[in-house]
């Protein structure tokens, strides 16, 4: 069935939110790479909407700047007293008519804290919504434990007669377990109506959006209310309790559709993956494995155990293993770690090798080059077909300022090397070991910079006497003269 684009989607956002004990506001907290909020607006996305309206209040500043950073057409409207949810509506109603929108369509509303919240369950509201014509249409769901919500009351044919809070409940409506999500699909008109006629007749002095049901139904309009697929979606996280589980609630089902797209993924109970990562069909995913951020990863790839990668790209059948990168780029068939750390701007062209404790920062690694062992590559550029020594260090920084090196394609460098930048190694040339490069080494040139090596006898003996050392030469010593005689 095709669904028409919604004029409006309103997401509250207002809430302080005590129970999470955070100076950060809850709808704000991260969880699988996006912030609540910005996973409620990502589900909110996919219906198209003409417009999405957050309404902000505690820390509003905050809140606002985050969507700034992360979605910046969406608008906003200040609730400056949380005076309920239908004053939150009424205040993103009254902000939508201050900029000239008309709500002739379908108005959807949301919460900033259902993080498990799917598109397409939004999208299957405003469908049942349009197909019957309501004026508004509640988004329930049957939960195992009812207790504590608002339940879905229907009469003896099932059709929807109104919402009764639990506390009102009777024992027979307590025992039903269809309960309000909180989340409506309403007609846009009736609501820039409604929102006007609630009232704070209440404990709490508030106005709830609730009331605005009762009335349309009062007035004669058709109201009903469908159930969420997975009642799940709708769950609402109030603590960093809550927050965990939503979050291993939602990582299960990121892991869920990679395996479906044909991703293996050995051991799920301890791979986490961010909601924007991309898996390649027929890779493999080890375990104590974190992908986060906007990491892509090729087919057929090989990355664990013990790997964290963060807005990293790694190609086609690469592997890495017990390694960590931060915006790097892996190219094809790359080997990496194990016990490498690639920083920002590392960049490996295809089949390049970083091996144990080698640290890339700023740097490309050509086709086929290698550094296997103990060495910092920061601001540097190997060509292809290098080998890198072991314990080498490219010496990029001055004290005050970094500079670049290269290293020419085919070139080798011994072990314990040191590239002070500015500095060129040229195509073919060598180093040798302990070398200090501090000048232009010309293709197919040997660098050395240390002279021949001098042997002092017998100066352990002289100057550690009595240690094992001392004892040990000593002994040996006089082994030597014993084979001499």
């Amino acid at each position: 069935m095709s669904v028409s684009r919604p004029a409006a989607v309103i997401v509250l956002a207002a809430g302080e939110g005590t129970r999470m004990k955070s100076r950060l506001p809850k709808v704000l907290h991260e969880i699988c790479g996006r912030s609540m909020l910005g996973h409620v607006l990502a589900a909110a996305a996919e219906l198209g909407p003409e417009r999405t309206v957050v309404v902000v209040g505690h820390g509003r500043d905050q809140v606002t700047g985050h969507l700034k950073r992360v979605a910046p057409e969406v608008g906003t409207a200040v609730q400056d007293r949380q005076n309920g949810t239908g004053h939150a509506v009424r205040m993103a109603v009254e902000a939508l008519r201050e900029e000239g929108v008309a709500l002739s369509g379908t108005v959807v509303l949301a919460y900033g804290d259902t993080p498990l919240l799917r598109g397409r369950t939004l999208a299957d509201l405003v469908a049942a919504h349009e197909a019957a014509g309501n004026a508004v249409t509640v988004l329930s769901a049957r939960v195992p434990d009812p207790a504590g919500y608002g339940r879905v009351v229907r009469g003896p044919s099932g059709d929807f007669t109104g919402i009764v809070e639990h506390a009102d409940a009777t024992e027979e409506e307590r025992a039903v377990d269809e309960i309000n999500s909180g989340m409506y699909a309403f007609d846009g008109a009736l609501l820039a109506e409604v929102v006007g006629r609630l009232s704070t007749d209440n404990a709490k002095g508030e106005e709830y959006i609730t009331e605005a049901v009762a009335i349309l139904r009062g007035d004669g309009h058709r109201v009903d209310a469908t159930p969420a697929a997975d009642w799940v979606e709708i769950q609402g996280v109030n603590d960093r309790v809550q927050l965990a589980e939503a979050r291993r609630l939602l990582n299960d089902r990121l892991l869920t559709d990679l395996m479906r797209d044909g991703v293996t993924i050995v051991d799920p109970a301890t791979t986490w993956v961010d909601a924007e990562v991309a898996v390649g069909r027929d890779s493999v995913i080890e375990p104590q494995t974190q992908l986060q951020g906007r990491t892509r990863i090729g087919e057929d790839a090989h990355v664990g155990p013990g790997v964290l990668l963060r807005d990293t790209e790694v190609g086609a059948g690469a592997r890495i293993s017990h390694a960590v990168a931060h915006e790097a780029v892996v190219g094809p068939e790359c080997s990496v770690g194990p016990y490498a750390y690639l920083r920002p701007g590392a960049a490996l062209e295809r089949g390049a090798k970083i091996g144990t404790y080698v640290e890339v920062k700023n740097s490309t690694v050509g086709e086929g080059s290698k550094v296997p062992h103990l060495t910092y590559v920061g601001d540097a550029d190997i060509g292809r077909g290098v080998n890198i020594g072991a314990s080498s260090v490219f010496v990029n920084y001055d004290g005050v300022n970094k500079h670049r090196s290269s290293i020419g394609d085919h070139a080798r460098t011994g072990s314990d090397n040191m590239f002070v930048a500015p500095v060129r190694v040229g195509d073919g040339a060598y180093t040798g070991a302990g070398t200090v490069v501090r000048e232009d080494v010309p293709p197919g040139a040997l660098a050395v910079s240390a002279g021949g090596q001098r042997n002092i006898e017998g100066w352990v003996l002289r100057k550690r006497p009595g240690t094992p050392a001392a004892e040990a030469a000593e002994r040996a010593k006089g082994a030597e003269e014993a084979s001499d005689r």
